[in-house]
């Protein structure tokens, strides 16, 4: 007669009923997840902190098309307005506008802001591209909507004044800037002159604020 093979009811390498298996993949202590040891996740928001508690901000396309804005806007106004002057005011016959206040009085001017430094017409349009080339590679960094108005101030006004002194006459880098706005006790400019002026003092704004070109605070000690 042949013997049937009976199965065993329980096996002795199994866990008891009511154990749970232990999971060989989970770690021998949990309460060390999440320590201050273990590596952050990538992209977690305390990563982003400066070493003196300010958080620097990523550079803004948004800001970077402020700048440019801006920048195009000033350089538009100061062209357009050196057209109208040349076409319809007479050098040595001032205009009034706001009584003696303000007055349209055309000058060509070969000097820098406000006819500044006459007769170092090179030197000026040299310095006046390395700002405006100094402002463009700066405006990757612009984390400010402040700094971002300051730079297209700055450029446009840089810009406007270096078209002049390329294009006008007398010769190429030589070229005199076309003043036409005149203020009582006050040299004879132009939209360009009044960008770069405001630039700077916004510029001297921000610093006192204690703001950073990419948008961070310094923090007080």
């Amino acid at each position: 007669m042949q013997r049937t093979r009976r199965t065993p009811l329980s096996d002795p390498d199994t866990s008891r009923a009511g154990d749970t298996p232990a999971d060989p993949t989970e770690p021998a202590d949990t309460a060390s997840a999440g320590s201050p040891s273990s590596p952050r996740a990538a992209g977690d928001p305390a990563d982003a902190t400066g070493g003196d508690g300010a958080r620097p901000r990523r550079p803004s396309w948004k800001l970077v098309a402020l700048f440019g804005a801006v920048g195009l806007l000033i350089l538009f106004l100061d062209q357009f307005t050196k057209t109208l002057a040349l076409e319809h005011l007479t050098p040595g016959e001032p205009v009034n506008v706001i009584g003696t206040f303000l007055r349209f009085n055309l000058i060509r001017n070969s000097g820098a802001a406000f006819s500044l430094g006459a007769g170092y017409t090179p030197y000026i349009s040299a310095i006046q591209i390395a700002v405006a080339l100094g402002v463009i590679y700066l405006s990757r960094r612009l984390g400010s909507v402040g700094w971002a108005v300051a730079f297209g101030l700055l450029f446009g006004g840089a810009v406007g004044n270096i078209l002049d002194r390329i294009f006008r006459e007398p010769s190429p880098f030589h070229g005199h800037v076309v003043d036409f706005l005149q203020l009582p006790n006050w040299a004879i400019f132009n939209v360009a002159d009044m960008a770069v002026t405001s630039a700077a003092v916004l510029l001297v704004i921000q610093t006192l604020r204690g703001i950073r070109l990419d948008g961070t605070k310094e923090l007080k000690k």
